[in-house]
């Protein structure tokens, strides 16, 4: 698996280890503000626990201010804390299966890539298009997958951490800045979120760190609609079969 993040939740920066590296210790990582904290996905550390804010360890919650709006686009977003996905945090599972990403909660489920012959931009624009066209108008939340090595878009935005531990820059946007807010991600060239999701919840994009493919839940007939849009060709999948699609393989 990909080592996890190294980046200061507080200031963004690139960290360094520390000499007490042992998953029990005090800090893992220091950055060059002075900032320490733990490294999420470590050896002996808690998986696929319920969001927090992601700051320094041993700080007084009372004395950190988190980073509440960012300006860009000549306008302000709104950052999301561990309140914004609550709803699901903690009902994923550990496994193969389409829960690991997507909690049990829709009535469908699938996962969609490019198909051959169809790159990320166009395969992706499809996908925001057919989800625009079922979605009410409404604020999407984007979720940002901090990996170290791909933007997130603000960088010195706080973080909520998701699944194994993982930090995500979460921000309440919308559909146009799906599509044009970052290029590149872990899975290819393409703009889109690592997880997004519209305010009324009735659907979940989600893509895991290891996976090459993304995860969705949603009603059946809006799976079924991306299902039948070739651009997209979504597969749909059941709750107990393994999510890889089939000629793809897990990093």
């Amino acid at each position: 698996m990909t080592s996890p993040v190294t980046t200061c939740p507080r200031c963004g920066r690139p960290g360094t280890a520390t000499a007490d590296r042992e998953p029990g210790g005090p800090t893992d990582l220091i950055c060059p503000e002075g900032h320490q904290w733990r490294a999420a996905g470590r050896p002996g550390w808690a998986r696929y626990a319920s969001p927090g804010l992601i700051r320094q360890p041993g700080a007084d919650a009372s004395t950190v201010t988190p980073l509440k709006e960012v300006d860009k686009d000549g306008r302000r977003w709104r950052i999301g804390t561990a309140g914004d996905v609550a709803w699901f945090a903690g009902q994923t599972t550990q496994g193969l299966s389409i829960t690991a990403a997507i909690p049990p909660v829709f009535d469908a489920y699938a996962t969609f890539h490019p198909p051959d012959g169809v790159g990320f931009a166009a395969h992706e624009r499809a996908v925001v298009d057919e989800l625009v066209a079922c979605t009410p108008d409404q604020p999407w939340w984007l979720g940002y997958l901090d990996t170290g090595a791909h933007d997130v878009v603000f960088p010195r935005a706080p973080r909520v951490s998701l699944y194994s531990e993982y930090p995500y820059v979460l921000v309440e946007a919308g559909p146009e800045q799906a599509l044009t807010w970052r290029v590149g991600h872990m899975r290819g060239d393409g703009p889109l979120p690592d997880l997004f999701f519209p305010a009324d919840r009735s659907w979940l994009v989600s893509a895991l760190w290891d996976d090459t493919w993304t995860d969705f839940g949603a009603s059946a007939a809006v799976v079924a609609r991306l299902q039948r849009n070739p651009l997209v060709a979504a597969r749909p999948v059941s709750l107990d079969e393994d999510a890889c699609p089939p000629g793809l393989t897990r990093e």
